[in-house]
C-alpha cells in the first residue's frame, strides 16, 4: 500500500520508510507525488501539528497520509522549544540549526548540570480516511549538555545526551539512531497497530 508523507525531510523519510516497509507500506515524499505545499503547523501540541499536515494530504489527494511532528522539551524551561523546535531562534535555511542551538545554550547558561533534563518528542499521525485516524506518540529522555558534540544527525542531536548513553545522539550513526529515537519509538507503535489490524 502506498501512503503519502507530509515532507521531504530525507532524514524523516528513511526513518518512516525503514519501519513501514515491514508491514508492506511503500512512502512516497512529497515531491514524489508532484505536491508542493507550505501547511501551516498552527496546533499547539505536537499531535495537533501532525494530524493538521496529514488531514491536509489526505484532503488534497484522498490517499493515505501520514506526518511526524517532534521537537525538544527542556524541562526548565518549562517544555520550551516544545512547538516551536524548528523555528526557535527564527531563523530559515542553512543555519537554522545552529541558531537555535545557539539560542537553547544561551536561554541555559545559568542551568546546573543537575537540571538539564529534556526530552525528545515525536507523534506520528496516520491520516487512512475520514473516518479513520492513528496518531501514536514516541520519546528519547536525556539532557542537554554545554557545548554540541557528534557530527551526525540534525537539529538539536548535537546538544542532547541521552540517559544512560553518556553519547549525544549526534555521536551515534544514523542505524544506531534509528533504533532509539523518539520517531523510531513512535513508528514502532504505529507499526504494532498495523499489525493488529491486519491480524
Amino acid at each position: 500500500m502506498e501512503v503519502i508523507a507530509a515532507t521531504n525531510n530525507q532524514h524523516k523519510l528513511e526513518e518512516i520508510r525503514a519501519i513501514l516497509k515491514d508491514v508492506g507500506y511503500e512512502v512516497l515524499s512529497l515531491d514524489q507525488v508532484g505536491i508542493n505545499i507550505d501547511i501551516e503547523e498552527n496546533g499547539s501540541t505536537f499531535k495537533e501539528n501532525a494530524l493538521i499536515k496529514a488531514r491536509a494530504i489526505w484532503k488534497l489527494t484522498g490517499r493515505p497520509s501520514i506526518a511526524d511532528d517532534s521537537g525538544l522539551e527542556v524541562f526548565a524551561l518549562k517544555g520550551e522549544p516544545g512547538v516551536y523546535s524548528a523555528r526557535y531562534a527564527g531563523v530559515e535555511g542553512g543555519k537554522k540549526d545552529a541558531a537555535n542551538n545557539k539560542k537553547l545554550l544561551e536561554n541555559m547558561r545559568s542551568i546546573p548540570q543537575n537540571e538539564r533534563q529534556a526530552r525528545f518528542v515525536s507523534s506520528i499521525a496516520l491520516v487512512l480516511s475520514d473516518e479513520e485516524e492513528i496518531v501514536t506518540e514516541g520519546y528519547i529522555n536525556g539532557s542537554i549538555g554545554f557545548e554540541g558534540k557528534g557530527e551526525n544527525g540534525f537539529g538539536y542531536d548535537p546538544l542532547f545526551i541521552i540517559s544512560g548513553l553518556d553519547k549525544t545522539m549526534a555521536e551515534l550513526t544514523s542505524t544506531e539512531k534509528n533504533k532509539i529515537s523518539h520517531r523510531a519509538n513512535a513508528l514502532e507503535g504505529l507499526k504494532n497497530i498495523l499489525i493488529q489490524k491486519k491480524a
